[in-house]
């Protein structure tokens, strides 16, 4: 393969804090690459090296010639008043393409992205669109080389699997930054982690994100090994070391110089085996015994004119895990909504135990004062924090979380998106509950802390109802989904794989036309004087049988391909689809009426 960029020996640090030092690779026509560590690892600051938008301390960075390379930031920024058509346009000036190129480029891409009204305002689209329209920006380049930053930010879950399957027919290499497990796995061949533990700073493995999750344990069992070989080494040399200037007349000096070389070593080794760090997340229940927490019959809700949902029953119970999903805008912040008591059903009823503690996790995080200091969000009143029954000094509990001390008056505006939704499940922590609500707590957390996460959520002894988009942690978490279409339908699956393959079932089937019913035979000629058959067409009606069962064979063969899922997601591939489907039913119509033209021929003329 092609070599499309590569870096010799690249460092990056800030505030005097190494991010890599050594980072030294190349990536390839057809790599996907998916780039993964944990929060402040580097990993977008990589990006932004590779894009060339930020240079490197040390090192440098090769691109190919004729390389089109393009870089989509986690954020996107479109100017107010441009409308979808505007902001395509002002890519395609750029490029030296002719009138009509840049014109069907832009309808081929509108169509793959999905937006049927170009005219949109950019400030009307949701977060999902406005992400759709900066993947479409990058498109219409047509990039040998795209490197994409959390690409799925703002896309719910629908949205998550259409950037999924855009990805897998990509025609372009990519390099995309991702905590989503399930979409690192369907979508990468090649799996970079930036991360101190390595002696080189980072890990690269090829193969799928299972596959470097088998390679990353393999090497960090080598370098536990090798720690607990090196303290065996250095224990015996110290021992030595220790008997004094004259037993080391007798020995060589290069003994000792070995002997400082080891303890070194081991110091590397020891750093690298505790570098990681992860939050530590531990949600606190109140032991009710009660039965049945909360109980909702045939719940019903409208806004806007449209129903959301009708004659939904839940039932939570101590231990339950109930995961919803459905695309945005069907309901599900509604229903969580419904849940606390904050909104009232159409119709239904919410029967609440008594006293019954509810804690909600907003994804908007509008409860999260983004003016006050960390120190003053992570504990308003004073220095100490009551958690559990005991007592911890802010300083402590702020490092439970992964803040330095020397961040606790910083403004939370000023703080990435993870470390303000580790604030609020901090806070969350802090209220013992019956029902956890959590509406897309996932977002902008690394893998390690949603691993903490995943892990703290299990333990839970109450009642859960988790809305998210990562797949991973909805079927590690979740013992039933509750899927909302936005048009009054909510029904229950045991997980996401039975979602799944419901779901592209039924894209398949309204993707596909009418084809259960039989096809209308074609309106007969005018009957001709009869004659005999000739040779030719009694050789032809001896064949006839065969011929049917051939082309009916066809006919099943082009209706299969409407259950691929590469088929019903791409217009221009459906409609060719659709069009030779029609003509080899058309075939067999023709067939069919030759046939019984021939028989009665044959019949009349015995």
């Amino acid at each position: 393969m092609a070599l499309l960029l590569s870096c010799q020996s690249m460092g990056k640090s800030y505030s005097h804090r190494p991010l890599f030092t050594d980072i030294t690779l190349g990536i390839s026509d057809g790599e996907r690459l998916g780039l993964i560590g944990p929060n402040g690892s580097g990993k977008s600051t990589l990006l932004r090296i590779l894009a060339g938008d930020e240079r490197p301390d040390s090192g440098q960075v090769s691109r190919r010639r004729d390389l089109r390379m393009v870089y989509l930031p986690q954020e996107e920024s479109f100017q107010a008043g441009q409308s979808i058509t505007d902001v395509l346009d002002a890519t395609l000036a750029t490029l030296p393409l002719e009138d009509y190129e840049r014109s069907a480029r832009k309808a081929m891409v509108l169509e793959n992205v999905g937006f049927t009204n170009a005219e949109l305002r950019v400030e009307t689209l949701s977060g999902g669109w406005r992400k759709r329209l900066a993947l479409a920006q990058a498109l219409v380049q047509q990039p040998n080389l795209l490197l994409l930053d959390e690409p799925t930010n703002h896309l719910d879950l629908e949205g998550v699997l259409w950037l999924e399957d855009l990805l897998k027919r990509a025609d372009f290499a990519f390099v995309l930054v991702s905590h989503d497990r399930y979409f690192l796995e369907n979508v990468t061949n090649r799996v970079i982690e930036l991360d101190r533990s390595y002696p080189e700073g980072y890990l690269s493995v090829n193969g799928s994100y299972s596959d470097f999750l088998t390679k990353r344990e393999e090497f960090m069992a080598a370098q536990a090994s090798k720690q607990n070989a090196l303290e065996h080494q250095v224990k015996r040399e110290v021992e030595w070391l220790r008997r004094g200037p004259q037993a080391r007349t007798t020995k060589a000096d290069y003994r000792i110089q070995a002997a400082h070389k080891l303890i070194g070593e081991l110091s590397d080794v020891r750093g690298r085996n505790t570098t990681e760090r992860t939050a530590a997340i531990d949600f606190t229940g109140t032991d009710r015994k009660t039965k049945e927490l909360l109980v909702a019959r045939d719940v019903s809700k409208t806004l806007g004119g449209r129903t959301l949902f009708q004659h939904l029953n839940i039932t939570l119970t101590p231990g339950s895990r109930l995961g919803l999903l459905g695309a945005n805008g069907s309901g599900k912040t509604t229903l969580l909504r419904l849940l606390t008591g904050e909104l009232k059903p159409d119709a239904g009823t919410i029967r609440r135990a008594d006293d019954l503690r509810i804690v909600y996790f907003d994804q908007n995080r509008e409860t999260l004062d983004k003016s006050v200091s960390l120190r003053m969000a992570l504990c308003p009143s004073g220095d100490t924090v009551r958690f559990q029954g005991g007592s911890m000094h802010v300083a402590a509990w702020a490092r439970r979380f992964l803040f330095s001390t020397d961040r606790m008056d910083m403004p939370v505006g000023a703080l990435s998106g993870g470390e303000q939704a580790r604030i609020l499940i901090a806070n969350l922590m802090l209220h013992p509950c019956d029902i956890l609500i959590l509406d897309e707590p996932t977002n902008d957390l690394d893998i390690p802390t949603m691993t903490v996460l995943e892990e703290s959520l299990n333990e839970f002894p109450g009642a859960l109802v988790l809305v998210t988009h990562d797949r991973y942690l909805l079927d590690a978490i979740s013992d039933e989904l509750l899927a909302l279409d936005g048009n009054g339908v909510g029904a229950y699956f045991a997980d996401y794989s039975q979602w799944e393959r419901t779901e592209r079932d039924r894209q398949a089937a309204a993707a596909a036309p009418a084809h259960k019913a039989e096809p209308k035979p074609l309106p007969k000629p005018a009957a001709p004087a009869l004659r005999r058959l000739s040779t030719a067409e009694m050789r032809e009606l001896n064949d006839m049988e065969a011929v049917i069962t051939v082309a009916e064979a066809e006919v099943d063969a082009k209706q299969s391909v409407f259950t691929d899922p590469a088929i019903a997601a791409d217009h221009r591939k459906l409609q060719a689809a659709t069009d030779m489907f029609h003509a080899a039913q058309a075939h067999v119509a023709r067939l069919y009426a030759r046939w019984e033209e021939l028989e009665a021929r044959r019949a009349a003329t015995k």
